[in-house]
């Protein structure tokens, strides 16, 4: 059966955020895959606004009338971290295919609780770490694949992004508490290595440092202070299977010059991906270059245009990013197919995330879970 022929995927979003607003209900409303169904958020005059502005049906009074609404395929869960496990859990005892935005839960335990739960329940599950699906990541992981490079050699990754400074915004604060795995290590760590790893495969040791370097962080709109001890910045070196080397910065709170930079080296080549955003606007786009031989300057890879298979839209690359997600779920459910990423994805970044906070925690390298 044509993609075209499937009847659309009828979703209830439950929670309306800066990033619900800015991403995924303007992807929703682009890609004809889906519809908008209905809307929950604690704050009614939040859901009312984005049923006006996207034409939803129904404003929901509650968690429990999305999850058990005969009408809704699949439950969006876009509330905040803390709040995912008990939101998502309740879809799931109702027998609802849900999706949940990255980090899963606050903890491993909650997180891979869900994961049986889901996979009991016999339904769909997918989580938003949309980055290893976009076409600039999907080529060079072919081009790796391909023997471009030849054996790889050695990776390093370095991201960086004005977010996350010692004063936030009040819709941020609740990445503050240590306790809400909603740090830049664990946000933007989880996105940035999980598109990483897709390409290079996961390391099998790692040794890491995460400081906190701002051990105090101030709410701009209150004049609050919090004190915390969430990490700012993370650095990780290890092994890849094959005994190639890789390395990772990830940094918040970086004033000026901020973006992204991936090197891979091989014995016969050389490919580097850059963008000068980690959060792109309309127009950050990766541009990957690439080199064989020895001394050879590095030239523009425009990535194929069998890559792209979006509808045309004006919507910032960071949000395009996460079309390439919805995309990939609804072209799984009416294909049987499986290249979104799951819950199983999620336990294994909180787990690689967790055991690399270990090592700095113990100064030592440990082993990770690269046989998952």
């Amino acid at each position: 059966m044509e993609a075209s022929q499937v009847a659309p995927l009828r979703v209830g979003v439950i929670g309306v955020g800066n990033w619900a607003r800015h991403g995924h209900l303007r992807v929703l409303d682009l890609l004809p895959q889906y519809t908008l169904q209905a809307v929950f958020s604690r704050r009614r005059e939040a859901a009312e606004a984005a049923a006006r502005d996207y034409r939803i049906a129904r404003v929901a009074g509650s968690v429990d009338e999305i999850v058990e609404s005969p009408d809704i395929d699949l439950v969006v869960v876009l509330n905040t971290a803390p709040q995912h496990a008990r939101t998502v859990k309740r879809a799931l005892d109702a027998g609802k295919n849900v999706y949940c935005e990255w980090p899963l839960t606050t903890t491993l335990g909650e997180s891979q609780e869900l994961l049986q739960l889901a996979d009991a329940r016999g339904v769909r599950h997918v989580v938003g770490l949309q980055r290893r699906l976009a076409p600039h990541n999907r080529y060079v992981r072919d081009l790796l694949a391909q023997g471009y490079v030849g054996a790889l050699r050695s990776v390093r990754m370095h991201v960086s992004m004005n977010y996350f400074q010692s004063v936030r915004p009040r819709a941020l604060e609740w990445t503050v508490p240590p306790d809400n795995f909603s740090s830049v290590v664990a946000i933007y760590g989880g996105h940035f290595l999980d598109m990483l790893f897709a390409g290079t495969g996961w390391p099998v040791s790692v040794a890491a440092l995460a400081p906190n370097q701002f051990p105090s962080v101030t709410i701009r709109e209150t004049g609050v202070s919090i004190p915390t001890s969430t990490p700012d910045q993370f650095v990780l070196a290890g092994m890849l299977d094959g005994n190639a080397v890789v390395s990772v910065h990830i940094e918040g709170g970086k004033r000026n010059g901020s973006g992204v930079q991936i090197d891979f080296t091989g014995t016969e080549g050389d490919l580097r991906i850059t963008n000068a955003s980690a959060f792109g606007d309309v127009g950050d786009d990766y541009e990957i270059h690439g080199a064989h031989g020895d001394k050879q300057p590095l030239v523009r890879l425009p990535v194929p245009q069998r890559y792209h298979r979006l509808p045309d839209s004006n919507l910032p690359s960071a949000v395009l990013e996460l079309a390439e997600l919805y995309w990939a779920f609804a072209h799984d459910v009416a294909h049987g197919t499986h290249t979104a990423p799951t819950f199983a994805d999620a336990v294994r970044m909180h787990d690689f995330i967790d055991r690399a906070q270990a090592s700095y925690a113990s100064r030592r390298f440990v082993e990770t879970n690269a046989a998952a």
